[in-house]
Protein backbone atom coordinates (compact mmCIF):
# COMPACT_ATOMS: atom_id res chain seq x y z
CA UNK A 1 0.00 0.00 0.00
CA UNK A 2 1.78 3.12 -1.20
CA UNK A 3 1.97 6.23 0.93
CA UNK A 4 0.57 9.62 0.02
CA UNK A 5 -0.08 13.06 1.52
CA UNK A 6 -3.14 14.01 3.53
CA UNK A 7 -5.50 15.91 1.22
CA UNK A 8 -8.60 17.92 2.06
CA UNK A 9 -10.53 20.93 0.76
CA UNK A 10 -9.65 24.13 2.60
CA UNK A 11 -10.15 27.80 1.69
CA UNK A 12 -11.10 27.23 -1.91
CA UNK A 13 -8.56 24.58 -2.88
CA UNK A 14 -7.28 21.10 -2.12
CA UNK A 15 -4.78 21.38 0.70
CA UNK A 16 -1.95 18.82 1.07
CA UNK A 17 0.03 17.91 4.20
CA UNK A 18 2.97 15.52 4.07
CA UNK A 19 5.29 16.40 6.94
CA UNK A 20 3.14 16.52 10.10
CA UNK A 21 3.14 13.82 12.76
CA UNK A 22 0.08 11.56 12.40
CA UNK A 23 -1.25 12.65 15.79
CA UNK A 24 -0.88 16.36 15.16
CA UNK A 25 -4.29 17.89 15.82
CA UNK A 26 -6.30 19.96 13.37
CA UNK A 27 -6.06 22.85 15.82
CA UNK A 28 -2.27 22.67 15.97
CA UNK A 29 -2.04 22.60 12.19
CA UNK A 30 -4.32 25.62 11.82
CA UNK A 31 -2.63 27.80 14.41
CA UNK A 32 1.00 26.72 14.23
CA UNK A 33 1.45 25.60 10.64
CA UNK A 34 -1.10 27.71 8.74
CA UNK A 35 -0.99 30.70 11.15
CA UNK A 36 -4.79 30.87 11.03
CA UNK A 37 -5.30 31.92 14.62
CA UNK A 38 -9.02 32.64 14.56
CA UNK A 39 -9.63 29.14 15.94
CA UNK A 40 -8.71 29.21 19.63
CA UNK A 41 -7.35 26.68 22.08
CA UNK A 42 -9.09 26.63 25.42
CA UNK A 43 -9.25 23.25 27.13
CA UNK A 44 -7.61 20.94 24.53
CA UNK A 45 -10.04 18.20 25.51
CA UNK A 46 -13.23 18.92 23.58
CA UNK A 47 -15.12 20.65 26.37
CA UNK A 48 -15.05 24.42 25.86
CA UNK A 49 -15.75 24.78 22.13
CA UNK A 50 -13.29 27.62 21.48
CA UNK A 51 -11.64 25.42 18.84
CA UNK A 52 -14.85 24.55 16.96
CA UNK A 53 -14.52 24.07 13.20
CA UNK A 54 -16.94 22.64 10.65
CA UNK A 55 -16.27 19.56 8.52
CA UNK A 56 -18.00 18.85 5.24
CA UNK A 57 -18.61 15.42 3.66
CA UNK A 58 -20.62 14.21 0.71
CA UNK A 59 -23.68 12.24 1.82
CA UNK A 60 -26.18 11.07 -0.82
CA UNK A 61 -24.86 13.64 -3.27
CA UNK A 62 -25.22 16.59 -0.91
CA UNK A 63 -22.78 18.39 1.38
CA UNK A 64 -23.26 17.56 5.07
CA UNK A 65 -21.75 20.09 7.47
CA UNK A 66 -20.99 19.27 11.08
CA UNK A 67 -19.30 21.18 13.87
CA UNK A 68 -16.46 19.33 15.65
CA UNK A 69 -13.74 20.08 18.17
CA UNK A 70 -10.48 20.60 16.29
CA UNK A 71 -8.38 20.21 19.45
CA UNK A 72 -8.88 16.43 19.62
CA UNK A 73 -9.21 15.58 15.92
CA UNK A 74 -6.02 14.25 14.35
CA UNK A 75 -5.01 15.89 11.09
CA UNK A 76 -5.09 12.72 8.92
CA UNK A 77 -8.79 12.24 9.75
CA UNK A 78 -9.47 15.27 7.50
CA UNK A 79 -8.42 13.32 4.41
CA UNK A 80 -11.12 13.48 1.76
CA UNK A 81 -13.22 16.04 3.65
CA UNK A 82 -13.76 19.81 3.59
CA UNK A 83 -12.60 22.03 6.45
CA UNK A 84 -14.22 25.35 7.33
CA UNK A 85 -12.89 27.74 9.97
CA UNK A 86 -13.95 31.15 11.19
CA UNK A 87 -11.72 32.73 8.51
CA UNK A 88 -14.05 31.23 5.88
CA UNK A 89 -17.27 32.67 7.28
CA UNK A 90 -16.84 36.36 6.52
CA UNK A 91 -14.61 39.43 6.66
CA UNK A 92 -14.87 42.71 8.60
CA UNK A 93 -16.12 44.37 5.42
CA UNK A 94 -18.53 41.57 4.49
CA UNK A 95 -19.66 39.82 7.63
CA UNK A 96 -21.82 36.74 7.53
CA UNK A 97 -25.32 37.16 9.04
CA UNK A 98 -24.24 35.09 12.04
CA UNK A 99 -21.28 37.39 12.66
CA UNK A 100 -23.35 40.54 12.09
CA UNK A 101 -25.99 39.31 14.51
CA UNK A 102 -23.35 38.59 17.17
CA UNK A 103 -22.17 42.20 16.85
CA UNK A 104 -25.65 43.72 16.81
CA UNK A 105 -26.86 41.66 19.78
CA UNK A 106 -23.68 42.25 21.81
CA UNK A 107 -22.92 38.54 21.85
CA UNK A 108 -19.20 38.96 22.54
CA UNK A 109 -17.06 40.55 25.25
CA UNK A 110 -13.54 39.19 25.57
CA UNK A 111 -14.05 37.42 22.24
CA UNK A 112 -12.02 34.33 23.02
CA UNK A 113 -14.96 31.95 22.74
CA UNK A 114 -16.65 33.89 19.94
CA UNK A 115 -15.10 32.08 16.93
CA UNK A 116 -16.31 28.76 18.32
CA UNK A 117 -19.83 30.08 18.84
CA UNK A 118 -19.81 31.53 15.34
CA UNK A 119 -18.83 28.18 13.83
CA UNK A 120 -21.47 26.24 15.78
CA UNK A 121 -24.13 28.74 14.76
CA UNK A 122 -22.84 28.86 11.17
CA UNK A 123 -23.18 25.08 10.87
CA UNK A 124 -26.73 25.29 12.21
CA UNK A 125 -27.50 28.21 9.87
CA UNK A 126 -26.24 26.34 6.80
CA UNK A 127 -28.09 23.13 7.70
CA UNK A 128 -31.40 24.80 8.64
CA UNK A 129 -32.79 27.32 6.11
CA UNK A 130 -35.19 28.68 8.75
CA UNK A 131 -34.55 29.24 12.44
CA UNK A 132 -35.08 25.83 14.11
CA UNK A 133 -36.28 27.28 17.43
CA UNK A 134 -34.80 28.09 20.81
CA UNK A 135 -34.30 24.50 22.00
CA UNK A 136 -32.46 23.58 18.80
CA UNK A 137 -30.26 26.66 19.12
CA UNK A 138 -29.42 25.76 22.72
CA UNK A 139 -28.51 22.28 21.57
CA UNK A 140 -26.35 23.66 18.74
CA UNK A 141 -24.21 25.68 21.18
CA UNK A 142 -24.21 23.06 23.95
CA UNK A 143 -20.51 22.47 23.31
CA UNK A 144 -19.53 26.13 23.57
CA UNK A 145 -18.74 27.73 26.94
CA UNK A 146 -18.81 31.49 27.55
CA UNK A 147 -17.02 32.92 30.58
CA UNK A 148 -18.16 36.56 30.46
CA UNK A 149 -20.94 37.50 28.04
CA UNK A 150 -23.65 35.10 29.12
CA UNK A 151 -25.81 33.14 26.75
CA UNK A 152 -28.91 35.35 26.32
CA UNK A 153 -27.39 37.71 23.72
CA UNK A 154 -25.86 34.76 21.87
CA UNK A 155 -29.24 33.04 21.67
CA UNK A 156 -30.75 36.30 20.46
CA UNK A 157 -28.02 36.54 17.81
CA UNK A 158 -28.91 33.09 16.50
CA UNK A 159 -32.49 34.22 15.88
CA UNK A 160 -31.43 37.63 14.54
CA UNK A 161 -29.14 36.02 11.95
CA UNK A 162 -32.16 34.50 10.23
CA UNK A 163 -33.83 37.92 9.99
CA UNK A 164 -30.97 39.23 7.84
CA UNK A 165 -30.67 38.53 4.09
CA UNK A 166 -29.73 34.89 3.76
CA UNK A 167 -26.18 33.97 2.79
CA UNK A 168 -26.01 30.26 2.01
CA UNK A 169 -22.79 28.47 1.21
CA UNK A 170 -22.12 27.73 -2.44
CA UNK A 171 -21.60 23.99 -2.24
CA UNK A 172 -20.85 23.37 -5.93
CA UNK A 173 -17.05 23.86 -5.81
CA UNK A 174 -16.82 21.98 -2.52
CA UNK A 175 -18.70 18.96 -3.87
CA UNK A 176 -16.57 18.99 -7.01
CA UNK A 177 -13.39 18.97 -4.94
CA UNK A 178 -14.69 16.19 -2.69
CA UNK A 179 -15.52 14.13 -5.78
CA UNK A 180 -11.91 14.46 -6.94
CA UNK A 181 -10.61 13.51 -3.51
CA UNK A 182 -12.81 10.42 -3.49
CA UNK A 183 -10.87 9.10 -6.50
CA UNK A 184 -7.65 8.97 -4.49
CA UNK A 185 -6.52 5.63 -3.07
CA UNK A 186 -7.17 4.95 0.61
CA UNK A 187 -4.89 6.98 2.84
CA UNK A 188 -1.60 5.49 3.97
CA UNK A 189 0.25 8.37 5.52
CA UNK A 190 3.78 7.99 6.88
CA UNK A 191 5.70 10.66 8.77
CA UNK A 192 8.19 10.88 11.64
CA UNK A 193 8.49 7.10 11.71
CA UNK A 194 4.77 6.39 12.19
CA UNK A 195 2.03 5.11 9.91
CA UNK A 196 -1.60 6.26 9.70
CA UNK A 197 -3.96 4.06 7.70
CA UNK A 198 -7.53 4.89 6.65
CA UNK A 199 -8.91 1.78 4.90
CA UNK A 200 -12.19 2.02 3.01
CA UNK A 201 -13.27 -1.60 3.24
CA UNK A 202 -13.32 -4.24 5.96
CA UNK A 203 -11.19 -6.44 3.70
CA UNK A 204 -8.54 -3.70 3.58
CA UNK A 205 -8.70 -3.37 7.36
CA UNK A 206 -8.05 -7.11 7.69
CA UNK A 207 -4.89 -6.94 5.61
CA UNK A 208 -3.55 -3.86 7.39
CA UNK A 209 -4.15 -5.36 10.83
CA UNK A 210 -2.36 -8.52 9.79
CA UNK A 211 0.69 -6.46 8.79
CA UNK A 212 0.46 -4.06 11.76
CA UNK A 213 -1.07 -6.08 14.62
CA UNK A 214 0.01 -3.54 17.27
CA UNK A 215 -1.55 -0.54 15.51
CA UNK A 216 -4.06 1.51 17.50
CA UNK A 217 -7.64 1.45 16.19
CA UNK A 218 -9.15 4.93 16.06
CA UNK A 219 -12.83 5.81 15.65
CA UNK A 220 -14.12 9.26 16.61
CA UNK A 221 -11.07 10.39 18.61
CA UNK A 222 -13.22 11.97 21.34
CA UNK A 223 -11.46 9.81 23.93
CA UNK A 224 -8.20 8.77 22.25
CA UNK A 225 -7.54 12.40 21.33
CA UNK A 226 -7.18 13.20 25.04
CA UNK A 227 -4.55 10.49 25.40
CA UNK A 228 -2.35 12.66 23.20
CA UNK A 229 -3.35 16.19 24.26
CA UNK A 230 -3.56 15.53 28.01
CA UNK A 231 -1.48 12.42 28.71
CA UNK A 232 1.10 13.02 25.97
CA UNK A 233 0.91 9.35 25.02
CA UNK A 234 2.62 7.91 21.96
CA UNK A 235 -0.03 6.03 19.98
CA UNK A 236 2.38 4.37 17.57
CA UNK A 237 0.83 3.34 14.25
CA UNK A 238 -2.87 4.17 13.85
CA UNK A 239 -5.66 2.56 11.83
CA UNK A 240 -8.60 4.94 11.36
CA UNK A 241 -12.03 3.32 10.99
CA UNK A 242 -13.91 6.43 9.93
CA UNK A 243 -13.64 5.82 6.19
CA UNK A 244 -15.18 2.32 6.11
CA UNK A 245 -18.78 2.49 4.76
CA UNK A 246 -19.60 -0.99 6.09
CA UNK A 247 -19.15 0.33 9.63
CA UNK A 248 -21.28 3.42 9.01
CA UNK A 249 -24.53 1.83 7.91
CA UNK A 250 -27.86 2.10 9.69
CA UNK A 251 -30.32 -0.52 8.50
CA UNK A 252 -33.87 -1.38 9.50
CA UNK A 253 -34.31 -5.14 9.38
CA UNK A 254 -37.14 -7.51 10.28
CA UNK A 255 -35.91 -7.92 13.83
CA UNK A 256 -35.14 -4.27 14.51
CA UNK A 257 -32.31 -1.82 13.95
CA UNK A 258 -28.71 -2.51 12.97
CA UNK A 259 -26.28 0.34 13.67
CA UNK A 260 -22.72 0.09 12.38
CA UNK A 261 -20.03 0.57 15.00
CA UNK A 262 -18.64 3.53 13.05
CA UNK A 263 -21.92 5.46 12.94
CA UNK A 264 -21.60 8.88 14.55
CA UNK A 265 -23.44 9.26 17.83
CA UNK A 266 -25.57 12.02 16.29
CA UNK A 267 -26.84 9.65 13.59
CA UNK A 268 -27.17 6.69 15.93
CA UNK A 269 -29.33 8.64 18.36
CA UNK A 270 -31.52 9.90 15.51
CA UNK A 271 -32.20 6.30 14.50
CA UNK A 272 -32.73 5.13 18.08
CA UNK A 273 -35.19 7.96 18.78
CA UNK A 274 -37.18 7.02 15.68
CA UNK A 275 -37.38 3.47 16.98
CA UNK A 276 -38.03 4.46 20.61
CA UNK A 277 -38.84 8.14 21.39
CA UNK A 278 -37.84 7.75 25.05
CA UNK A 279 -34.19 7.97 23.95
CA UNK A 280 -34.65 11.70 23.34
CA UNK A 281 -33.77 13.09 26.77
CA UNK A 282 -30.57 11.06 27.05
CA UNK A 283 -29.58 11.87 23.48
CA UNK A 284 -29.80 15.62 24.14
CA UNK A 285 -27.69 15.30 27.28
CA UNK A 286 -25.09 12.96 25.83
CA UNK A 287 -22.02 15.21 25.59
CA UNK A 288 -22.32 18.11 23.12
CA UNK A 289 -23.18 18.43 19.45
CA UNK A 290 -19.50 18.50 18.34
CA UNK A 291 -18.74 15.40 20.39
CA UNK A 292 -21.83 13.60 19.09
CA UNK A 293 -20.81 14.57 15.56
CA UNK A 294 -17.34 13.06 15.94
CA UNK A 295 -17.77 10.22 18.43
CA UNK A 296 -19.23 6.86 17.42
CA UNK A 297 -21.67 4.53 19.13
CA UNK A 298 -19.26 1.64 18.69
CA UNK A 299 -16.44 3.66 20.23
CA UNK A 300 -18.58 4.48 23.25
CA UNK A 301 -19.34 0.79 23.73
CA UNK A 302 -15.81 -0.53 23.20
CA UNK A 303 -14.34 2.19 25.42
CA UNK A 304 -16.10 0.40 28.25
CA UNK A 305 -16.23 3.33 30.64
CA UNK A 306 -18.42 2.60 33.67
CA UNK A 307 -20.10 5.94 32.95
CA UNK A 308 -20.64 5.42 29.23
CA UNK A 309 -24.21 6.64 28.89
CA UNK A 310 -25.40 4.59 25.91
CA UNK A 311 -24.82 1.16 27.43
CA UNK A 312 -27.47 0.92 30.19
CA UNK A 313 -30.31 1.69 27.77
CA UNK A 314 -28.93 -0.70 25.16
CA UNK A 315 -28.73 -3.40 27.83
CA UNK A 316 -32.34 -3.10 28.92
CA UNK A 317 -33.56 -3.02 25.33
CA UNK A 318 -31.82 -6.33 24.63
CA UNK A 319 -29.17 -5.04 22.24
CA UNK A 320 -26.68 -7.54 20.84
CA UNK A 321 -23.20 -6.91 19.49
CA UNK A 322 -21.78 -8.44 16.31
CA UNK A 323 -18.02 -8.97 16.52
CA UNK A 324 -16.08 -9.41 13.28
CA UNK A 325 -12.89 -11.40 13.08
CA UNK A 326 -12.16 -11.41 9.35
CA UNK A 327 -13.41 -14.82 8.33
CA UNK A 328 -16.13 -15.16 10.97
CA UNK A 329 -18.70 -13.22 12.99
CA UNK A 330 -19.99 -13.91 16.47
CA UNK A 331 -22.81 -12.32 18.41
CA UNK A 332 -23.41 -11.64 22.10
CA UNK A 333 -25.66 -9.57 24.35
CA UNK A 334 -24.05 -6.27 25.24
CA UNK A 335 -23.96 -7.10 28.97
CA UNK A 336 -21.73 -10.11 28.22
CA UNK A 337 -19.22 -7.88 26.45
CA UNK A 338 -17.81 -6.36 29.64
CA UNK A 339 -15.42 -8.57 31.64
CA UNK A 340 -14.06 -5.98 34.08
CA UNK A 341 -12.97 -2.38 34.33
CA UNK A 342 -12.12 -1.37 30.73
CA UNK A 343 -11.88 -5.05 29.80
CA UNK A 344 -14.05 -6.56 27.09
CA UNK A 345 -14.64 -9.78 25.20
CA UNK A 346 -12.90 -8.76 21.96
CA UNK A 347 -10.42 -11.42 20.92
CA UNK A 348 -7.14 -10.43 19.21
CA UNK A 349 -7.93 -9.31 15.67
CA UNK A 350 -11.63 -8.74 16.32
CA UNK A 351 -13.56 -5.49 16.03
CA UNK A 352 -17.10 -4.50 16.91
CA UNK A 353 -18.95 -4.45 13.60
CA UNK A 354 -22.49 -3.45 14.51
CA UNK A 355 -25.07 -3.09 17.26
CA UNK A 356 -28.44 -4.83 16.84
CA UNK A 357 -31.36 -3.28 18.74
CA UNK A 358 -34.57 -5.35 18.56
CA UNK A 359 -37.93 -3.78 17.88
CA UNK A 360 -40.31 -3.42 20.79
CA UNK A 361 -43.25 -5.78 21.25
CA UNK A 362 -46.49 -4.40 19.85
CA UNK A 363 -47.81 -3.53 23.29
CA UNK A 364 -47.00 -3.36 26.96
CA UNK A 365 -43.36 -2.24 26.96
CA UNK A 366 -42.40 0.54 29.35
CA UNK A 367 -38.98 2.13 28.85
CA UNK A 368 -37.11 5.11 30.27
CA UNK A 369 -33.47 6.16 30.53
CA UNK A 370 -32.08 9.10 32.48
CA UNK A 371 -28.75 10.72 33.19
CA UNK A 372 -27.89 12.51 36.46
CA UNK A 373 -24.99 14.94 36.47
CA UNK A 374 -24.04 18.26 38.04
CA UNK A 375 -24.67 20.20 34.83
CA UNK A 376 -27.55 19.60 32.45
CA UNK A 377 -25.41 19.82 29.34
CA UNK A 378 -22.00 18.41 28.49
CA UNK A 379 -21.18 16.80 31.79
CA UNK A 380 -20.06 13.32 32.78
CA UNK A 381 -22.68 11.27 34.59
CA UNK A 382 -22.68 10.53 38.26
CA UNK A 383 -25.33 7.89 37.53
CA UNK A 384 -27.11 6.84 34.36
CA UNK A 385 -30.10 4.53 34.72
CA UNK A 386 -32.25 2.60 32.26
CA UNK A 387 -35.45 0.66 32.91
CA UNK A 388 -37.64 -1.64 30.82
CA UNK A 389 -40.72 -3.56 31.86
CA UNK A 390 -42.96 -5.79 29.78
CA UNK A 391 -46.42 -5.55 31.38
CA UNK A 392 -49.47 -7.57 30.35
CA UNK A 393 -53.03 -6.25 30.15
CA UNK A 394 -53.61 -7.09 33.81
CA UNK A 395 -50.62 -5.10 35.02
CA UNK A 396 -48.42 -8.13 35.69
CA UNK A 397 -44.72 -7.77 34.90
CA UNK A 398 -43.67 -10.45 32.43
CA UNK A 399 -40.08 -9.23 31.96
CA UNK A 400 -37.91 -6.64 33.69
CA UNK A 401 -34.52 -5.20 32.85
CA UNK A 402 -32.69 -2.56 34.87
CA UNK A 403 -29.15 -1.31 34.22
CA UNK A 404 -26.97 1.46 35.56
CA UNK A 405 -23.76 3.22 34.68
CA UNK A 406 -21.64 4.78 37.40
CA UNK A 407 -22.62 2.13 39.94
CA UNK A 408 -19.93 -0.49 39.27
CA UNK A 409 -16.66 -1.05 37.41
CA UNK A 410 -18.66 -1.55 34.21
CA UNK A 411 -22.18 -0.70 33.06
CA UNK A 412 -24.18 -3.42 34.79
CA UNK A 413 -27.66 -4.87 35.08
CA UNK A 414 -29.47 -5.23 38.42
CA UNK A 415 -30.48 -8.92 38.68
CA UNK A 416 -31.89 -8.74 42.21
CA UNK A 417 -34.06 -5.75 41.44
CA UNK A 418 -35.23 -7.42 38.23
CA UNK A 419 -36.23 -10.58 40.09
CA UNK A 420 -38.16 -8.50 42.59
CA UNK A 421 -40.27 -7.19 39.71
CA UNK A 422 -40.86 -10.20 37.46
CA UNK A 423 -44.19 -11.90 38.11
CA UNK A 424 -45.50 -9.06 40.26
CA UNK A 425 -48.08 -6.41 39.54
CA UNK A 426 -46.62 -3.03 38.64
CA UNK A 427 -47.55 -1.01 41.71
CA UNK A 428 -45.87 1.10 44.37
CA UNK A 429 -45.21 -1.85 46.69
CA UNK A 430 -43.45 -3.75 43.89
CA UNK A 431 -41.42 -0.68 43.00
CA UNK A 432 -40.28 -0.25 46.61
CA UNK A 433 -39.37 -3.94 46.83
CA UNK A 434 -37.17 -3.48 43.78
CA UNK A 435 -35.62 -0.38 45.37
CA UNK A 436 -34.63 -2.47 48.40
CA UNK A 437 -33.18 -5.16 46.15
CA UNK A 438 -30.93 -2.61 44.43
CA UNK A 439 -28.80 -2.50 47.56
CA UNK A 440 -27.63 -6.05 46.80
CA UNK A 441 -26.90 -5.31 43.14
CA UNK A 442 -24.35 -2.49 43.45
CA UNK A 443 -21.52 -1.34 45.69
CA UNK A 444 -20.56 1.94 44.03
CA UNK A 445 -17.38 3.89 44.76
CA UNK A 446 -16.97 7.48 45.86
CA UNK A 447 -15.07 9.80 43.54
CA UNK A 448 -14.92 13.46 42.53
CA UNK A 449 -18.31 13.30 40.83
CA UNK A 450 -20.35 11.69 43.60
CA UNK A 451 -20.17 9.72 46.81
CA UNK A 452 -21.20 6.09 47.02
CA UNK A 453 -24.17 6.99 49.24
CA UNK A 454 -25.32 9.64 46.77
CA UNK A 455 -25.14 7.18 43.90
CA UNK A 456 -27.19 4.62 45.83
CA UNK A 457 -29.84 7.20 46.64
CA UNK A 458 -29.98 8.48 43.06
CA UNK A 459 -30.36 4.95 41.68
CA UNK A 460 -33.21 4.26 44.08
CA UNK A 461 -34.93 7.53 43.22
CA UNK A 462 -34.62 6.91 39.48
CA UNK A 463 -36.44 3.61 39.96
CA UNK A 464 -39.11 5.48 41.92
CA UNK A 465 -39.32 8.03 39.09
CA UNK A 466 -39.84 5.16 36.67
CA UNK A 467 -42.82 4.06 38.74
CA UNK A 468 -44.23 7.58 38.91
CA UNK A 469 -43.98 8.05 35.13
CA UNK A 470 -45.19 4.64 33.99
CA UNK A 471 -47.16 3.01 36.79
CA UNK A 472 -48.85 5.58 39.02
CA UNK A 473 -52.45 5.05 37.93
CA UNK A 474 -52.07 4.14 34.26
CA UNK A 475 -49.57 2.44 31.99
CA UNK A 476 -49.14 3.53 28.38
CA UNK A 477 -48.48 0.77 25.89
CA UNK A 478 -46.37 1.32 22.82
CA UNK A 479 -49.42 1.45 20.55
CA UNK A 480 -51.17 4.05 22.66
CA UNK A 481 -53.61 1.88 24.60
CA UNK A 482 -54.25 2.77 28.23
CA UNK A 483 -55.16 0.27 30.89
CA UNK A 484 -55.67 0.74 34.61
CA UNK A 485 -52.96 -0.59 36.91
CA UNK A 486 -53.92 -1.28 40.49
CA UNK A 487 -51.83 0.53 43.07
Amino acid sequence: MSTRAIQFWYRGQIHKVDNATPTRTVLQHLREDMHCSGTKEGCAEGDCGACTVVLGETVDGELRLRAVNSCIQFLPTLDGKALFTVEDVGTPAHMHPVQQAMVTCHGSQCGFCTPGFVMSLWAMYQNAPTCPGREAVIDAISGNLCRCTGYRPILEAATAAYALPRKALDTTPVLAALARLALLPPLHYQSHGYHFFAPRRLSELLLIRAEHPQARLLAGSTDVGLWVTKQLRDLGDVIYLGQIPELKRIETVDKGLEIGAGVALADAFTALIQQEPQWLELARRFASVPVRNAGTLGGNIVNGSPIGDSMPALMVLGARLVLWGGDYRREMPIEAFYLGYQQNALAPGEILEKICVPDAPSRGRLFRTWKVSKRFEQDISAVCGAFMLQVDLHGQIMDARIAFGGMAATPKRAPNAEMALIGQRWNIDTAEAAVLALADDYQPLSDLRASADYRKEVAANLLRRFWLETGAGVAMTRIGQIHEVSA
